[in-house]
């Protein structure tokens, strides 16, 4: 499956933002050798010669953004919505299965609760959209808050992953 990711990164230009962003996306799919994959590839905005991934399956997106500009906070709204929406859906998945289901329904994970369980939990991975510059997955709204504060030069960095 494809998904929309972002990384959030401190650059002063576009590319410097793009550069830094890829280097977060490489840890994400396992290029480096201290990283653990959760993804398999990435295609970032400014590859014009795929047919399957970035612009051909999602359209025009900015290469990258400064957080504080229009289209940096319609992507920042996009990745933090997303993130929210699928913790939400996830969450509703666990408290159904806590209602419903004996200790050992779950535990044989005949409807796949002990997975929502793991995604609620999940620290990087499809659900969660954002990512700082070494990508940590953002999990809540303080911690982007404080992101948000901390940084001046702060950009967004999309990139269409398959997972």
């Amino acid at each position: 499956m494809h998904m929309v990711i972002y990384a959030l990164v401190e650059a002063s230009t576009e590319d410097e933002a793009l550069s830094t962003g890829k280097a977060v996306f490489e840890r994400l799919v396992g290029a480096d050798p201290h990283a653990c994959a959760v993804f398999d590839y990435f295609v970032t905005f400014d590859d014009e010669d795929t047919t399957i991934a970035g612009k051909a399956r999602w359209g025009d997106l900015p290469i990258a953004a400064a957080v504080d500009s229009e289209k940096g906070q319609k992507l920042l709204d996009r990745g933090w919505e997303a993130t929210k929406a699928e913790f939400e859906r996830n969450l509703d998945q666990v408290r159904e299965a806590l209602d419903e289901l004996s200790s050992e329904d779950i535990m044989r994970d005949e409807s796949l609760a002990r997975h929502a369980f793991h995604q609620v939990g999940a620290y990087d991975g499809p659900t969660i959209f954002l990512y700082n510059e070494y990508a940590n997955g953002i999990r809540h709204r303080e911690q982007l808050d404080r992101l948000l504060e901390e940084s001046e030069d702060l950009w967004i960095v999309p990139a269409d992953v398959h997972f």
